[in-house]
């Protein structure tokens, strides 16, 4: 029941239904005659799931995925390569023994759509090879551990590398690109190190020294009391501290190398630490301001597709000294150096403009020049001009010492036609660093300069491979229906 307040300001007190009409006797027994008659028929049937049921289903790989799919893109990518390298160094042949190795366009083709996928981890491709459609249609029913994974990814730096060279090289044959304008840009990539890790010289020999004690140990109870464990704990035991150790003595050899570069930065070479986690990972200033671990990875594209025609690998924080090795890879890939070449303020080291003035024509802004020093009024008859003091002069200008080439790029760089052709740097090079961000190049699973150079390379033939389904899908005997074109752009 409710209270009802009417415009008089009565209360009423009433139901909601009130106004409805009671049911009759008649109509009551009905519905429990209804409702006892459903009690008879017993409980009602339903089809409930069973989830123990064994079921068998007649399809196959091939139609799991549809004909546009980019797993096919990729596969058809793989299959068109030159793998002879790998092949060649198969030992299970005929009738010799020997188990018979996954094929390595399986571990090649999974690694690439997993970059595309962005899938970083090994143990991770080894799961969705049973889990997801894509990845069980690349293996076609082949079973892959991530063991074969990993070290297909960290094994064949030089395959990655002659593949990008092929690859370019072919789309510019075709006429797919060009090499008219080519933009280069570094990007910090954070190693598989922590910052804990870097030690100077003392703390790496005391570790080494205790590092060699327990491999001593070790193997002395594993030879005096062989009952102490199984000799699989025994040998990983052993193994493990082998691996420490081997660490620690690579640490202790990069020192003399750090200290080098701390001197001519004009640090001391006592402060120099190296990581006995990843011993050619170097500190560097990361993009958020901070100081990490990390690798410097560098890219070379071309401004008109986008495709990259250049990669490197180093562990030097700055990118004063890229500029000259990268024109000439670029060079040697394709025959020829481009004719235009971009990159930001950190390149321009005087010494590298020289090296590289007579191959291609340099566009980088020109950093400005300092205040010069204000000359003091000097009174009539009193003094003269401070011979200290130098007059202003625009950074355009050249300077005492500028090589021909250096006074070139300045007065180059002052004209709205070299504003104009900069403006592709950015819209080039920090889109295929956003692309590689976004594919999963982060952190480095792996450690060192070759294991990362060929991390480096996946991502660099994975982005190629999208970028060549766009402008020459016949190399990799892609349609170009507008489902294909569409599942590209995805």
């Amino acid at each position: 029941m409710s209270e009802v307040v009417g415009k008089d300001g009565a209360v009423a007190k009433g139901g909601l239904f009130d106004d409805l009409a009671e049911p009759s006797e008649i109509e009551l027994k009905r519905a429990r005659e209804q409702a006892l008659s459903k009690r008879r028929e017993g409980a009602p049937r339903l089809r409930e799931p069973d989830r123990g049921q064994i079921e068998l289903r007649a399809w196959d790989l091939e139609s799991l995925l549809p004909l546009d799919h980019r797993a096919r893109l990729v596969w058809g990518y793989v299959v068109r390569q030159d793998l002879s390298a790998l092949y060649e160094a198969i030992k299970a042949r005929g009738s010799n023994a020997g188990r018979a190795p996954t094929d390595p366009r399986i571990l090649f083709a999974l690694w690439l759509y997993a970059v595309l996928d962005g899938v970083g981890s090994g143990r991770e491709v080894a799961r969705l090879c049973t889990q997801h459609d894509a990845y069980r249609w690349i293996c076609g029913g082949v079973s892959v551990n991530y063991h074969a994974i990993n070290d297909f990814r960290a094994d064949n730096v030089a395959l990655t590398d002659e593949l990008l060279t092929d690859n370019v090289a072919a789309l510019a044959a075709t006429g797919a690109i060009s090499l008219e304008r080519v933009a280069q840009d570094g990007m910090r990539v954070r190693a598989s190190a922590g910052a804990a890790s870097f030690r100077r010289e003392a703390s790496l020999q005391e570790h080494l020294s205790q590092a060699r004690e327990l491999v001593q140990t070790l193997k002395t109870q594993a030879e005096t009391d062989p009952a102490l464990a199984s000799r699989r704990e025994q040998a990983a035991k052993l193994r493990a501290a082998r691996e420490l150790e081997d660490r620690i003595a690579q640490a202790l050899a990069q020192l003399p190398e750090v200290a080098a570069v701390k001197r001519r930065n004009g640090a001391r070479g006592e402060d120099a630490r190296s990581s006995t986690t990843d011993a050619q990972a170097r500190v560097m200033k990361m993009g958020d301001g901070g100081f990490r671990p990390a690798y410097n990875v560098q890219f070379a594209t071309t401004c008109d597709s986008q495709v990259i025609v250049g990669m490197a690998v180093v562990n030097a924080g700055s990118d004063m000294a890229q500029l000259a090795p990268m024109v000439e890879q670029v060079e040697q890939r394709l025959g020829q150096a481009p004719a235009q070449w971009l990159v930001d303020g950190g390149f321009p080291a005087h010494e590298q403009i020289d090296a590289v003035a007579d191959k291609t024509e340099l566009y980088a802004p020109v950093p400005k020049s300092k205040p010069a020093k204000v000359q003091p009024e000097v009174e009539a008859g009193q003094g003269a001009q401070d011979p200290h003091v130098v007059p202003a002069i625009s950074e355009f200008e050249p300077k005492p010492g500028d090589s021909q080439s250096v006074a070139l790029w300045r007065k180059r760089m002052n004209t709205d036609e070299a504003r104009e052709i900069y403006r592709d740097r950015a819209a080039t090079a920090e889109c295929v660093n956003a692309q590689a961000r976004n594919r999963g190049l982060l952190r480095m699973p792996v450690r060192g300069l070759a294991k990362v150079g060929c991390v480096v390379g996946l991502f660099v033939l994975a982005h190629n491979l999208m970028r060549i389904a766009e402008i020459a899908p016949q190399l990799v005997g892609w349609g170009t229906t507008p489902s294909a074109v569409a599942q590209m752009a995805r």
